[in-house]
């Protein structure tokens, strides 16, 4: 169960709030999950991957997220606790199990199938006023957003922290298996566009919400039009094209590596760069710069990043 531990709040770089998964992630490289053989296990969940990653790069990270009381939650709190994740808003449940998604491996976005439980528990008293009076950005996904309780929570603990002055993030990382309707996945995602956050999508992201290939330019138009100043479109081996309102796009080419290892979290590595520059107030085309590193450097592993990523910190 639950329980508040931290009354003296220190200031937060990010508050991830959102889904942290067990991933078993195919051994057999480049085909679907019908054919794969075995997998190995790894801690997953996007919102779960930026806490990781922003904490290994020496931010003051909280990660809002349920698991059950079994040994994949016993798993999920030991590898956050490892690496200095604060995890005392991590609610522990009796009556559901851990989320679990089998992922096949692939150079491109993967298949996966997901099977949830916890993960979609996230209530309001795990989000204090005060943890929000203290967070700089406040980070979530359309995953999280997707199903109740946590649609409802999130929603409303996001209002109030653009109301109390904290940057908010999403990562939009639609996919239609996950949403009763694509009606309501909609309605959701302009809710929380209005509260003006970072955006982070990908084209496969936006080729499953639009269920057709649309210019970049009608993509980054239709978050603008919801109230939002920027958008960083990602390409994969193209690189990435980021739209503020009113001003020229962005554009940038990834970083050519010899062989794709994994791209599971590659998207996740490329915002935690990309969050991590930001918090240090750099120029959006340093963002995406140290944004695009990350991303080389996680396409290059299986899994995790490797453990030496905060030398990136330092080319700050």
């Amino acid at each position: 169960m639950y329980n508040a531990i931290n009354n003296n709040v220190d200031k937060i770089d990010i508050l991830c709030v959102g889904e942290v998964l067990v991933d078993f992630i195919g051994h057999q490289e480049d085909v679907l999950i019908n054919d794969t053989r075995d997998y190995h296990r790894y801690l997953g969940g996007s919102p779960t991957n930026v806490a990781m990653n922003s904490t290994r790069l020496g931010l003051n990270t909280i990660m809002v997220a349920t698991v059950g009381n079994d040994g994949f939650g016993s798993y999920i709190s030991e590898r956050l606790a490892s690496v200095g994740v604060n995890t005392n808003h991590l609610n522990v449940l009796d009556n559901k199990s851990t989320s679990v998604i089998f992922v096949s491996r692939s150079q491109g976005t993967p298949d996966f199938i997901p099977y949830r439980s916890a993960d979609c528990c996230i209530y309001e008293e795990q989000i204090s006023r005060e943890i929000l009076s203290n967070t700089k950005i406040f980070h979530t996904t359309c995953f999280a957003l997707s199903k109740n309780p946590a649609q409802k929570t999130i929603l409303k603990k996001a209002q109030e922290a653009y109301d109390l002055g904290c940057k908010l993030s999403i990562d939009v990382n639609y996919a239609r298996k996950l949403w009763k309707s694509k009606k309501k996945a909609f309605k959701v995602i302009n809710a929380y566009c209005k509260f003006n956050p970072l955006i982070k999508i990908s084209e496969d992201d936006m080729l499953r919400l639009f269920e057709k290939e649309l210019p970049h330019e009608e993509i980054f138009e239709f978050f603008h039009h919801q109230g939002v100043d920027t958008v960083c479109l990602t390409l994969g081996s193209k690189g990435v094209k980021l739209s503020q309102k009113g001003k020229d796009i962005i554009e940038m080419p990834a970083i050519k590596i010899d062989k794709v290892m994994d791209s599971t979290g590659a998207g996740d590595a490329f915002w935690s760069g990309f969050l991590f520059a930001y918090i240090k107030e750099k120029s959006i085309n340093e963002c995406l710069d140290i944004a695009l590193k990350l991303a080389a450097l996680k396409l290059q592993n299986v899994g995790r990043l490797p453990d030496n990523i905060n030398i990136l910190s330092k080319l700050l």
